[in-house]
C-alpha cells in the first residue's frame, strides 16, 4: 500500500488504519499486541485510538486501550518513529462522568486530556489529536436532525483551537482533526484557523459504510474544497456488513460474541436497527451474487471511494485482520456500484 497525505499536513499514512476500540474489552492485551504486530508486518503504519476506549465505555476500563498501545510501543524500541499515532479527546460527557465530570469541553480539558493520553501511550508526541465529538450539539451517533433547543455549547471553536495551538507549540501534538462533525463544523474550524493563524484541521473522522453514507450529503464537498481528509470509521457497520447476522439475527448462537449481540446497549444503536440489518442482508446477497464475501464488498466499496483517505478497520482476531487487509485492491465494477446505489435509494442510510 502506498501512503497518502492527510489534508494539508505532512502526515503520510496507509489507506488502511487499525482502529483499537476493542482492545481492553473484546480483545485482551496479549492478543491486542499480536494484532498490532501483524498489522505493522502487513504494512499498516496508522493507528487510531481514544482516551475513552475501549467500547462499550465503562469507568473501570476508561483509558485502557491507550495504555495497551503504550506498553506495546515501549516494548518495541524504534517502532514509534514508524507509526502515525492518532488519538482523541472526548467531547462533552454523554452519560460518562468518568471521562469528564464537568459540562462542555474547555481549553483546560483539552490540555489535561492530552497530557493523560501522552502518559498512557508512553510517547512524547501525538501525531494526530482529534475532538471525538463536537462540543456543541449536533445530530450524531444515530441522530439525524439538528435541534437548536438542545444547544449547550460553552466553549467556542476559537477557544478550542487556541488550546490545540498551545499543544502544537509545545511539541505535544503535531496536527489536529475532528470527528463526528458536520459540514458547518469542518468549515468553521478551517475558517477560524486560517483567520487567526491557528492549527488547521487535517482530517475528519466520521462513519462511512454501505449503511451510513451521510458523508455524501454535503460533507464530501466541504472536505474536497477545503483540503480536509476523511478517515472513515465503522466500514463494516459494527459487523453487520460481514453477513454474520443475516440468517439468525442478533440472537443466533453463532454470533453471541459479536458486539451487536454481546452488548445490550449496542442493540439499541444505529447499526442494529431493523432497517439497517435488512439493508445489510441486501448487500450480502449482492456480494454473493458477484462472487464476493459481504466483508470484501463492504470494504472494497470504502477502500475505493474517492472521498476516503484512510479506512479505519476494527478487529478482534488475527483472522479478521487478515481478511480486512486482503480485501485491499478489490475492484468493484460499474454495474455492481450501480446495484449498490439502487439499494441505497430504496433503504437510505438506515444507520446514519
Amino acid at each position: 500500500m502506498q501512503t497518502i497525505q492527510l489534508g494539508q499536513s505532512d502526515l503520510r499514512v496507509t489507506p488502511i488504519c487499525l482502529g483499537t476500540m476493542t482492545f481492553g474489552e473484546q480483545v485482551n492485551e496479549g492478543d491486542a499486541h499480536a494484532i498490532l504486530d501483524r498489522a505493522v508486518a502487513r504494512g499498516i503504519n496508522f493507528l487510531d485510538t481514544a482516551e475513552m476506549y475501549p467500547v462499550p465505555p465503562r469507568a473501570d476500563t476508561c483509558g485502557a486501550t491507550e495504555a495497551i498501545i503504550g506498553r506495546w510501543l515501549a516494548a518495541r524500541p524504534g517502532l514509534r518513529s514508524r507509526i502515525v499515532l492518532a488519538t482523541k479527546v472526548a467531547g462533552p460527557s454523554r452519560g460518562m462522568p468518568w471521562v469528564r465530570a464537568t459540562p462542555g469541553l474547555t481549553a483546560a480539558d483539552i490540555v489535561a486530556s492530552c497530557e493523560g493520553s501522552l502518559k498512557r501511550l508512553q510517547t512524547e508526541v501525538i501525531d494526530l489529536y482529534q475532538v471525538h465529538w463536537p462540543e456543541r450539539h449536533v445530530p450524531t451517533f444515530g441522530e439525524i436532525y439538528y435541534q437548536p433547543g438542545k444547544e449547550t455549547s460553552r466553549t467556542p471553536i476559537y477557544e478550542q483551537l487556541e488550546a490545540f495551538q498551545k499543544l502544537v507549540r509545545s511539541g505535544k501534538v503535531r496536527y489536529i482533526g475532528v470527528s463526528n462533525e458536520t459540514p458547518w463544523g469542518v468549515h468553521e474550524f478551517v475558517r477560524l484557523a486560517e483567520q487567526h493563524d491557528l492549527p488547521r484541521v487535517a482530517t475528519v473522522q466520521n462513519p462511512y459504510s454501505l449503511t451510513s453514507r451521510m458523508v455524501d450529503n454535503g460533507l464530501d464537498e466541504t472536505m474536497h474544497r477545503l483540503g480536509v481528509s476523511l478517515l472513515a470509521y465503522s466500514p463494516l457497520a459494527f459487523g453487520a456488513l460481514t453477513g454474520k447476522y443475516d440468517d439468525g439475527g442478533l440472537d443466533a448462537p453463532a454470533v453471541r460474541e459479536g458486539r451487536l449481540s454481546k452488548f445490550e446497549r449496542m442493540r439499541n444503536q444505529r447499526w442494529a436497527r431493523p432497517d439497517a440489518l435488512e439493508a445489510a442482508r441486501r448487500y450480502s446477497a449482492l456480494a454473493r451474487k458477484h462472487g464476493l464475501t459481504p466483508t470484501k464488498l463492504a470494504l472494497a466499496w470504502c477502500y475505493g471511494n474517492w472521498r476516503v483517505a484512510s479506512t479505519i478497520i476494527g478487529v478482534t482476531s488475527l483472522a479478521q485482520l487478515e481478511e480486512n487487509v486482503d480485501a485491499w485492491g478489490t475492484q468493484l465494477s460499474p454495474e455492481l456500484l450501480a446495484e449498490i446505489d439502487k439499494v441505497r435509494w430504496e433503504i437510505r442510510d438506515p444507520a446514519a
